[in-house]
């Protein structure tokens, strides 16, 4: 199966390239695509530097500037499938997401599960280096969105997420309506009323040491509200 790993960026020149050479060492042939956001700290120029030693396994769309994270994982997700993928990964670049843990959730979607996340709340809680204050707004944000929407998955927020590419074929992306974090409740929920297989992978979440989080009261206040009308939605 052709697998894929989608990353979007926007400052992060100080773990691009370390982030390229460890997903291309995994066994399993990884392609990487990222969505550059116009990082004005030059993260694209570094992308297109190791692009030169592999081209074809890297790969770059830029944007004009910020226009969310779910923005730029749709226009990831369309390229995927017009390129052909099989198996189609989110994750952030910042090493909070071991790469290590593509290769179990490979195991996952390749087994038992369409939508596989590497959850950090399915086994206890297992976060590092977070204040308390983020690690109780994150943990209680999934359960917030279970008792809201019936949803089974433990961590709805997670961000390190693989699909089978007819998952992302069946939902229909241009209605995806949140961009921020809500994002990945909606993808979540989404598959789920669509009766695909969602499996959760335990893994441990170290918060970024270098690069700044992208975070926002705004982001969060679109989660929350958000989650409230997706039981009311019509799925497509």
């Amino acid at each position: 199966m052709r697998k894929l790993v989608i990353i979007p960026t926007y400052n992060e020149k100080e773990n691009v390239a370390a982030m390229i050479d460890k997903v291309l060492s995994l066994e399993g042939n990884f392609n990487m695509l990222f969505v550059d956001d116009g990082s004005p700290d030059g993260t694209a120029d570094i992308i297109r530097a190791k692009q030169k030693d592999a081209p074809e396994r890297i790969n770059l769309i830029c944007r004009s500037g910020k226009l969310g994270l779910g923005t730029a994982y749709i226009a990831g997700f369309r390229w995927a499938l017009d390129a052909g993928y099989d198996l189609i990964f989110e994750m952030d670049c910042d090493f909070s997401h071991n790469p290590d843990d593509l290769l179990r959730l490979t195991a996952r979607l390749e087994n038992d599960a369409d939508v596989a996340i590497g959850s950090r709340y399915v086994k206890g809680v297992n976060v590092v280096n977070w204040p308390l204050s983020r690690l109780l707004m994150s943990y209680f944000a999934s359960k917030y969105v279970k008792i809201v929407t019936g949803m089974p998955v433990c961590d709805a927020t997670a961000g390190f997420v693989g699909y089978r590419a007819e998952v992302l074929r069946k939902i229909d992306l241009s209605g995806v309506q949140m961009v921020g974090y809500g994002f990945q409740i909606e993808m979540k929920y989404t598959a789920w009323k669509h009766g695909f297989r969602i499996a959760e992978e335990s893994i441990i979440f170290v918060d970024r040491f270098a690069g700044t989080s992208k975070m926002s009261s705004g982001i969060f206040g679109e989660a929350f509200f958000g989650v409230l009308k997706l039981p009311f939605r019509k799925i497509k």
